[in-house]
């Protein structure tokens, strides 16, 4: 067993803002702006809690391409809607404030595990639990539940369209913005690699004893998990017409060119990493896709080694071509015919993968007792201190619960912090709030898209503007005497935050370890089977023999693909131009994307197990030994995988 104390450091640094912040910000501003000022209109601010159910579902899936995120955005508002639903039931037909709690509590380890699970992303559970927190303690009638939950669902439909309505404009910006992540950071790695100077001479001392430092692990782990993300972007994309299957080919040119710098550093790493970044500033801007050069491999492994019978992908510039009259036809794939890269078979995705991560023995199913642990105390705590309404601790106790103890202990601080300087927002701002109703609408879409802009920043800085928020919710519905509202608060804060980390610190989540174990055996596997391909694969170029057993490290140096050795490539089906035998070398490829997909999700996998593991302060030892040396050999053997696809033609 090991002991592991919890930092104090850089708990309120503050880091660079997400890229698309303003995204679900303004999102979130006009799928509540509108239902709000057409209350008012109405003279039915006391609905304002049930239309915003709804509207805060635009906060969701905005990192998704378009398709996906007109199938997921509906999943979240059935959740938010059916949540709404249990809490104003119970509200309706439980008059015991403790039951309550217990119920709330529940609900809330259902939103954490679900969300965790769906990974559905930023923000998570927080925005489903607080809504279904709060109308637990509204006073509800049983005929008042329906009517409600309509409101919920047709706000939330706008959301839909709200969030679905820049699809008219940038039809393609989100798969565009995820490859041009992986695009920066592949520059990135390729700039610390040159920096460090990690990557020995071509033909210089035995690479395989070379260790990264640690500024080039955390840039290639960096790397590996955007590239990973942006092909699972991708596989989103659907390819119905030429025009959206032409984009979707356009893109994964660029992100296996993101890919290569795992495989290495070029001999102009500068220079490559320039153009990386040139790349992804082109694709954030919205501009045509540029041109990118494949090498042959790369070529084969994204179309097979034909479109159509008689015709063949050119292995520069990625247009078909009638073969000569001496070139050998290859067969059909057995793929996409579009000549899209398509992910591994046989995974579960949907709700099946939902489910298998619920699965008995899960590690999200501590995590889930912690959360329902945790509320129920905190609220039972905050009800004892004299708090009328403590669905605050719930949902400060809830929002607490991160992957582990050490997040959990940061976000308790720093939930503790940003909501108590909210509060003395509130507080400054009450003359204000006063004046009106409409004052009190535009400010708190002020403090909305003021919390979405600086929570990426620091969680405490986001809960400035989030207290507020929350509290004008409550203001609208059921206005309290400003001295009870803000001392409720204040308690609920504390005593949340408190109760919460006393339960995470208490329930420990010693299934983190078992993690690592799964992770290891996965990378094991995939290791094991990428070096069947290169063993079993078409031969490797000159020079580059035996390289699937490990005698390359990560740093070795190659040709830019851009350079000499991609100038020489011959066209598929001419003399020396063919890879293997056609549909033989077309299979290998498409394989050994399959394994460096596994490969790569594999290691990713390995290292969340592992730093999820690292930040509880009671767990088993973790197997060091075996975590390095099989990262090591993963990331060798996904470098040559890497390497062989970017190789140039062999000769026939």
């Amino acid at each position: 067993m090991r002991f592991r104390p919890l930092p104090v450091r850089s708990t309120v640094r503050l880091r660079r803002p997400v890229d698309i912040w303003h995204k679900p910000a303004l999102s979130a501003v006009v799928a509540l702006g509108v239902p709000d000022l057409a209350l008012l209109g109405l003279g039915r601010l006391d609905l304002v809690l049930y239309t915003s159910a709804g509207a805060m579902c635009a906060l969701y899936a905005h990192g998704l391409p378009y398709a996906a995120r007109a199938r997921t955005l509906p999943w979240v508002v059935l959740g938010m809607v059916a949540s709404l639903a249990v809490a104003l039931t119970a509200a309706s037909l439980v008059t015991s404030a403790a039951v309550l709690v217990v119920l709330a509590s529940l609900l809330a380890a259902v939103h954490k595990m679900v969300c965790d699970a769906a990974r559905i992303g930023p923000p998570g559970n927080l925005i489903l639990t607080f809504i279904a927190a709060s109308a637990f303690f509204v006073p509800q009638r049983p005929g008042e539940v329906l009517p409600h939950t309509g409101l919920a669902l047709a706000t939330g439909a706008f959301a839909w369209l709200v969030c679905m309505a820049p699809a008219l404009v940038r039809p393609r910006g989100p798969e565009r913005i995820a490859t041009a992540r992986a695009l920066e950071a592949a520059a990135g790695l390729l700039r610390a690699r040159a920096d460090a100077g990690s990557a020995p001479p071509a033909g210089g001392a035995e690479p395989a004893r070379v260790t990264d430092p640690a500024g080039v692990a955390h840039a290639r782990h960096a790397t590996a998990a955007a590239v990973n993300a942006a092909w699972h972007a991708l596989f989103l994309v659907p390819a119905r017409t030429p025009e959206a299957a032409a984009a979707r080919a356009g893109l994964e040119r660029l992100l296996v060119r993101a890919e290569s710098a795992l495989g290495g550093v070029p001999r102009d790493a500068t220079a490559q990493a320039d153009r990386l970044g040139g790349w992804a500033r082109e694709l954030r801007s919205g501009r045509p896709l540029p041109e990118v050069a494949l090498t042959t491999a790369e070529a084969e492994e994204l179309a097979g080694v034909a479109l159509e019978p008689g015709m063949a992908l050119r292995a520069g510039g990625g247009e078909p071509r009638p073969r000569t009259a001496g070139g050998r036809r290859a067969g059909r794939p057995a793929g996409d015919p579009s000549g899209l890269r398509r992910p591994a078979p046989g995974r579960p995705r949907g709700v099946r993968a939902v489910v298998g991560r619920l699965r008995p023995g899960s590690p999200l199913l501590p995590i889930g007792a912690r959360v329902a642990v945790g509320c129920v105390l905190a609220g039972w705590v905050s009800m004892a201190v004299g708090v009328g309404h403590p669905y605050w601790a719930v949902v400060t106790a809830a929002s607490i619960y991160q992957a582990n103890t050490t997040l959990s202990w940061q976000r308790a601080f720093q939930r503790t912090l940003g909501n108590l300087l909210g509060l003395a927002l509130f507080t400054a701002l009450l003359p204000v709030f006063r004046t009106g109703h409409l004052a009190m609408i535009v400010l708190a879409l002020a403090f909305q898209l003021g919390a979405e802009a600086m929570i990426s920043r620091n969680y405490w800085l986001g809960s400035v503007c989030v207290t507020p928020m929350a509290l004008l919710l409550t203001e609208f519905g059921r206005p309290l005497a400003a001295g009870t509202l803000i001392a409720d608060r204040w308690l609920d804060t504390v005593v949340g935050a408190a109760v919460g980390l006393v339960c995470c610190v208490l329930v420990t989540n010693r299934r983190a370890s078992d993690r690592i174990d799964r992770a290891l055996e996965r990378v094991v596997e995939a290791e094991a089977t990428a070096s069947r391909l290169l063993a079993d694969g078409p031969a490797a170029p000159s020079g580059s023999a035996g390289e699937h057993t490990g005698a390359h490290a990560t740093g070795e140096r190659h040709a830019d693909a851009d350079g000499p050795g991609a100038a020489r490539e011959g066209a598929l089906g001419t003399d020396g131009g063919d890879r293997a035998d056609g549909a033989d070398g077309a299979g290998w490829a498409r394989e050994a994307g399959w394994a460096r997909e596994a490969l790569a999700g594999a290691l990713v996998e390995l290292r969340e197990a592992v730093e999820v593991a690292a930040g509880e302060w009671w767990q088993r030892a973790l197997p060091e030994e075996r975590i390095a040396r099989a990262e090591q050999q993963g990331h060798r053997t996904l470098a040559v995988l890497v390497r062989r696809l970017a190789a140039p033609a062999l000769a026939a």
